[in-house]
């Protein structure tokens, strides 16, 4: 067992190709609602320590953005070609019934609405449904507003001003979350700077939102007001962070910090850094809201994740006032939570 994990379940089932490790963090607060990630892994190993990092990422997403979720993940590897997406899905959707209830899946890199229904035909859980089943779809467009309506605090709180138009923007990746920010930011006025393994994308951002293209080696390089890294995580590290040239940090991808010390590196140098799993959470918002009264709510859905502004401004205040990097205070804000609902079980039973 992890320590300081629930659960950690690998699941294989050849007939399928499942191959696939599902890590239950934390589930003080509700069930663990975390993503499934598919993706060709080095190794196990690999896959395990992204699963763990995952997993408590999604507890202190849930617990900032005030949901009644814990966090999970499951990920998927996928070291070679898929041949029935179907049946592997269906097998995955098997061991989540096992659990009974104490993981929901929905959407992550690599994976769909079509992915979840497979699922869904093996378990009763899985959320991020296609609107034709009562969902909210793809909860991509709704993590990347979230992200543009933290990015205002952000401004605000280096510049005194939340206003987006004529700041540069460096987006690395384009994938379903990327784009929806550069659209977003192009159309309140910002200058776009992007990069993406994918020829494709970034000469279509180049047309529709006349962004500069540079290749992926160098988009961490640029001189931009905001650097958004929306592909994959741990990419600020000793190293990156010795060439940065931005004021703020603040994306879709989860983990973006190698290590805690690197977010105390980006204090030292004055670079405002919004922790991944405040910013980001409008899609884990967007996925709970159809558990919640009445089913699945858009501009319920849409008001709660434009609550992310208020979070970071109060974040950043309490950073001030307590001498404490975002990153760091962001956990202990979490983790407080958590722990209060579980001191307030204790009390109840010792009443009892």
């Amino acid at each position: 067992m992890a320590e300081g994990y629930e659960q950690v379940i690998f699941c294989s089932e050849r007939a399928a190709g499942l191959k696939a490790i599902i890590a239950i963090h934390d589930t003080t607060l509700g069930p663990a609602l975390g993503g499934i990630r598919l993706r060709a892994y080095a190794s196990e190993a690999e896959a395990l320590t992204d699963a763990l990092r995952l997993a408590q990422a999604m507890t202190f997403k849930a617990a900032l953005a005030g949901l009644s979720y814990g966090g999970g993940k499951a990920v998927v590897m996928a070291d070679h070609p898929i041949a029935q997406r179907e049946a592997l899905f269906r097998a995955l959707g098997r061991a989540i019934e096992s659990l009974a209830g104490r993981y929901i899946p929905t959407e992550d890199m690599g994976t769909s609405t079509a992915d979840i229904e497979h699922v869904r035909k093996e378990s009763r859980f899985g959320v991020g449904r296609d609107a034709v089943y009562g969902g909210g779809g793809d909860p991509s467009p709704m993590t990347a507003w979230g992200v543009f309506c933290g990015l205002r605090a952000c401004l605000e709180e280096v510049y005194g001003t939340a206003e987006v138009r004529g700041r540069t923007v460096a987006i690395q990746g384009l994938g379903k979350v990327g784009y929806a920010l550069a659209r977003y930011l192009y159309e309140a006025g910002a200058q776009l700077i992007v990069a993406d393994v994918d020829h494709r994308r970034t000469q279509q951002a180049a047309v529709e939102l006349q962004a500069r293209v540079v290749p992926p080696e160098e988009i961490m390089t640029q001189a931009c007001d905001i650097f958004a890294p929306c592909a994959a995580g741990g990419v600020v590290t000793a190293t990156t962070i010795a060439h940065l040239r931005c004021r703020i940090i603040g994306g879709g991808a989860n983990n973006q910090l190698w290590t805690d010390e690197d977010g105390d590196a980006l204090q030292q140098r004055g670079i405002l850094y919004a922790p991944d799993f405040a910013i980001n959470a409008g899609g884990l918002i967007n996925v709970a809201d159809e558990l919640g009264p009445g089913g699945y709510r858009h501009e319920r859905a849409k008001a709660k994740t434009e609550t992310i502004y208020y979070t970071l401004k109060t974040l950043f205040a309490e950073s001030q006032r307590r001498g404490v990097p975002p990153h760091r205070l962001a956990v202990t804000l979490a983790q407080e939570r958590i722990q209060a609902v579980q001191s307030l079980r204790r009390l109840n039973a010792a009443v009892l």
